[in-house]
């Protein structure tokens, strides 16, 4: 109804000129009424036809106002900017930079950083003064294979991919450009808990199923797990790789649901529930209870998929619960081919504030535990990790590879390439651009061919920017970061390397007792048999 609203500007001008034409059948004079009206109607049908804005597509005339705002000077600027809906906060030069990249538009900023360096929680890269040629093709370049020894089919994975975000969450023109990107740029793209639709499957792009509690695409009619229905998806080869997702981080432990009005046929017919009913993902996962039981599961889905590499999500809470899993792991000789760690400050379309500002821990505090918890009992080599949250930017992702990240996944970034606003009503069906909509009236906006470009454009210009600062800091590829290289002012006075704010643990040192105090009994306490003591 919206969209119908703000289209009779454009009905209303059109209206008018067709008025004033045939008045001035009658006198001439109406034909300077007609004038300003007419030119008003090629611009709204303009804004109908083009595919550049969706804000257009969908808007056409008013839409206008929202660039000439942006337009109006730096100082309104970056008033609306910096209170972004609702008065919160915004970092400014990050939104723009995820716009000009996914825009392929130069991404220099003339006068310096913005950012005050004395402040507590500025954070650096150490650069080199011999520093080395940058790679001529860093998309190629900088990748990572993901797959143990169980695995058959193992994947060359890139530096960075698509984060899960569920068909259903996003509209289908969404899904399709991104995966329409992922597949020219040669990256993959995480479908998130929603389960496998076409629209992952017919562009091309590699594809990682995310299993959720919910088990959406491999689904019993009780809501189960089917392996028949998870062996006859995985087979498709666009899907490279399984992840069974335990937490997010914008909601950990907190279930989810897509309310009826988005559950459209096609949506139902992917997710293997009833049509128009709303879809609860359950607070956790009925196929197992227990770290054993994760690994059993593991082992399940790696030998229906054939050997595809198969790996687990899950934002850090009690640590406890993880050391149970990884003594799951070496009891029984049987590892995920890959972990990912989602961070509190990841992004979601619907969550209670105390989850999203409460829970979980942050990406970097999370990241360093499990690469800790790994390397301290004797078997980081044997599992990639992959890091998730709020990771846009070449910096960013360089600090989450030195912390001990194989690979990175971004869903902000690749949101903004397919034209989101942040206008915060995801939950509403209402989205003014077409990303997170079911409604075809406002899908219109996105046009695929020109989204599915900026898509692929984002990631190699913020892949080719990481090279950058890798060949700045004398390096050549994202494993020879360290946390040493990373430097952060703690406060006014104090500046500490990431390795000595959390210190790193030896190999092996929960095995022999000279890791820290806390991790020991931490370490003690944890059982394969059980989640908690």
């Amino acid at each position: 109804m919206i969209i119908y609203i703000r289209r009779k500007a454009f009905a209303a001008v059109a209206a008018l000129t067709v008025v004033f034409l045939g008045l001035a059948v009658l006198e001439p004079w109406w034909l300077i009424a007609a004038v300003p009206t007419g030119l008003l109607t090629v611009l709204g049908l303009r804004d109908l036809l083009q595919p550049h804005h969706s804000i257009l597509r969908n808007y056409p005339i008013v839409g206008h106002l929202r660039y000439l705002i942006e337009d109006a000077g730096p100082e309104l600027n970056q008033y609306i900017v910096e209170n972004d809906t609702e008065g919160r906060p915004f970092n400014r030069e990050v939104r723009t930079l995820m716009y000009q990249r996914a825009k392929d538009v130069p991404d220099n900023t003339p006068f310096g950083t913005d950012l005050d360096v004395y402040a507590s929680g500025y954070t650096w890269m150490a650069h080199s003064i011999a520093p080395k040629p940058r790679h001529d093709d860093a998309v190629a370049a900088l990748r990572v294979d993901i797959g143990g020894s169980a695995c058959e089919q193992p994947y060359s994975c890139s530096v960075l991919n698509i984060s899960a975000m569920s068909f259903g969450s996003l509209g289908r023109a969404a899904i399709t450009a991104m995966n329409t990107g992922a597949h020219a740029g040669n990256f993959a793209h995480n479908t998130g808990e929603g389960g496998l639709s076409r629209h992952h499957l017919e562009p091309g792009g590699d594809v990682v199923w995310q299993i959720g509690t919910g088990y959406f695409g491999c689904r019993t009619a009780d809501g189960g797990f089917s392996p028949d229905a998870f062996e006859e998806q995985s087979a498709h080869p666009q899907v490279r790789m399984i992840e069974i997702k335990l937490s997010q981080g914008a909601k950990p432990g907190h279930g989810g649901i897509l309310p009826g009005a988005k559950v459209t046929e096609e949506i139902a017919r992917a997710r293997h529930v009833p049509v128009g009913e709303d879809v609860f993902s359950p607070i956790h996962h009925r196929a197992f209870s227990t770290p054993l039981g994760l690994i059993e599961f593991i082992s399940l889905l790696r030998r229906l998929s054939g050997a595809k590499p198969v790996g687990i999500k899950l934002c850090v809470g009690d640590p406890i619960e993880f050391m149970s899993i990884v003594k799951a792991m070496i009891e029984t000789d049987v590892f995920p081919d890959f972990i990912v760690v989602d961070g509190a400050e990841g992004g979601t379309g619907a969550a209670p504030l105390e989850f999203s500002d409460s829970l979980g821990a942050p990406l970097i505090d999370g990241l360093m535990f499990v690469q800790n918890v790994l390397v301290g009992a004797g078997v980081r080599d044997r599992v990639t990790i992959g890091a998730s949250g709020k990771l846009v930017s070449a910096s960013a992702i360089a600090q989450a590879l030195a912390l001990g990240a194989d690979f990175c996944n971004s869903a902000r970034g690749f949101m903004f390439a397919v034209g989101c606003i942040q206008a915060k009503r995801c939950h509403t069906n209402r989205c003014p651009v077409g990303v997170t909509t079911q409604d075809p009236r406002l899908e219109r906006g996105l046009v695929v061919p020109e989204k599915a470009k900026r898509v692929e454009q984002f990631h190699r210009n913020t892949v080719e920017a990481l090279a950058e600062v890798l060949a700045a800091m004398g390096l050549e590829h994202p494993a020879q970061l360290t946390p040493d290289m990373v430097h952060k002012r703690v406060n006014a006075e104090n500046v500490l390397t990431l390795s000595e704010i959390g210190p790193l643990f030896r190999p092996g040192s929960l095995l022999d007792g000279s890791a820290p105090a806390l991790s020991l009994r931490h370490w003690a306490l944890a059982a394969p048999e059980k989640f908690r003591p």
